[in-house]
């Protein structure tokens, strides 16, 4: 075989491996079922989930020890959480929400849930292994407020946790109207009512505790 030959097929075979690494690098950023890049970004979504979890039910447990006249302030950053297009993809939802509440797990007590909800039509609540599309945290302030419409100013989901379908009354959030840095206000004022509340203009999600109201 000549020179020519020889540099020929040596061409063929690293276009040839070219080509793979293309093809492999398309299916990655088109986010086919299966992909690293859909398994990368529901390891992010899921850290925000839990995070956003962690910091409401945080925020709720130091105002609830505090007592009456508390207030307490604290943020959370989101980036997943806020692109409709991840979340479609990732979990194969159609017009995406982010669903907020507050209410028992089990066993475990009260405490705040964060799911992402599919926008018509029954979501299946997922909380333990890989495929999980919701998180719950624990906190001290023990009140189920799941089935109370007036917290959450009528705003529900209809969500199946393993026994069928059944409306929860919670915060349903468009992803984009979330801002990248969120702040959370919790107060315990005895003068109002339990309340939840998202400001989407200033960016904010106001709490009202009362344990007697």
């Amino acid at each position: 075989m000549g020179k020519k030959g020889q540099v020929s097929i040596e061409f063929l075979f690293i276009f040839a491996i070219l080509l793979i690494l293309l093809a492999y690098s398309v299916q990655n950023t088109t986010f086919q079922p299966g992909s690293q890049s859909v398994e990368a970004i529901k390891v992010q979504i899921a850290i925000e989930e839990k995070e956003l979890a962690n910091t409401i039910s945080g925020a709720i447990s130091q105002a609830y020890s505090q007592g009456p006249g508390s207030k307490t302030t604290v943020y959370v950053k989101l980036v997943y959480l806020r692109k409709p297009y991840y979340l479609e993809k990732v979990w194969s939802v159609t017009d995406p929400a982010i669903f907020i509440t507050y209410g028992q797990h089990f066993a475990d007590g009260n405490g705040t849930y964060v799911v992402v909800l599919n926008g018509t039509g029954t979501t299946k609540v997922i909380l333990t292994g890989g495929d999980k599309n919701a998180f719950w945290t624990g906190a001290l302030y023990q009140r189920n407020l799941l089935g109370n419409s007036t917290v959450w100013g009528g705003s529900s989901a209809s969500v199946d946790f393993g026994t069928g379908a059944t409306t929860v009354y919670g915060l349903k959030l468009d992803p984009t109207t979330i801002p990248p840095v969120l702040r959370v206000v919790v107060e315990w004022n005895p003068d109002l009512p339990n309340s939840w509340a998202f400001n989407s203009t200033a960016g904010e999600l106001r709490i009202n505790i009362n344990p007697g109201g």
